[in-house]
């Protein structure tokens, strides 16, 4: 590609497109993320916080030394973020976020290599060092099929479109949970209101043996 194209995933692969309203069955290649762990209330954790503060200036450090040196340009993809719980009913009933885990992530090119991240973190951390950028970390994440649809709304509304995916769709088409329960953050949740954010809600499945 020329220096000047640029290319923007959530157009080109079809695991960044959703509608509401539509349960929808994806097979979702590998790809790798940049990714920080955490636990606890994403209102109120400092670690959650800082995991965004360290992840945001590794991917753009990526992205420009893809430009620069390889001449291949990308818009840095949405945030992203995978949660569990010892109890899964913490997403769908009780919602007791304090008992979440979770990772977040921003998906980088497949061109992207270690040498080129161990750069990026050096110069991350050499002005203004973000508190957790030795916990970042690049990743390739499998989650082949998949059911996603997508939420609008605030974070806290999607707990019936969770139950009717989990409890009504999967296993009624012969399918049952596998993986992590994974998020994409088409708006960004730090700037826009809770009732108009756009979130893809996935879910790694398996068919029923």
């Amino acid at each position: 590609m020329s220096g000047d194209e640029k290319i923007d995933f959530k157009r080109t692969l079809d695991g960044y497109q959703a509608r509401r309203g539509q349960f929808r069955v994806v097979d979702v290649p590998d790809l790798q993320y940049l990714m920080v762990d955490g636990h606890g209330d994403p209102n109120t954790s400092t670690a959650f916080t800082e995991a965004i503060e360290a992840l945001y200036p590794v991917a753009y450090k990526l992205k420009f030394a893809s430009k620069r040196s390889l001449l291949r340009d990308y818009v840095v993809p949405p945030m992203e973020g995978l949660w569990w719980a010892e109890d899964m009913a913490a997403f769908t009933t009780a919602r007791d976020k304090s008992q979440w885990d979770w990772t977040l992530m921003l998906m980088v090119p497949d061109w992207i290599d270690q040498v080129m991240f161990t750069a990026a973190v050096e110069q991350t951390g050499a002005k203004n060092r973000p508190a957790r950028l030795d916990d970042v970390r690049l990743q390739t994440l499998t989650e082949g099929r998949c059911v996603q649809t997508l939420h609008v709304g605030s974070f806290d509304e999607e707990a019936d479109v969770l139950a009717r995916l989990h409890q009504e769709f999967i296993p009624g088409h012969g399918l049952r949970l596998t993986g992590t329960h994974h998020e994409i953050y088409l708006s960004d949740f730090r700037k826009v209101a809770p009732d108009k954010r756009r979130t893809i809600l996935r879910q790694p499945i398996t068919s029923e043996s």
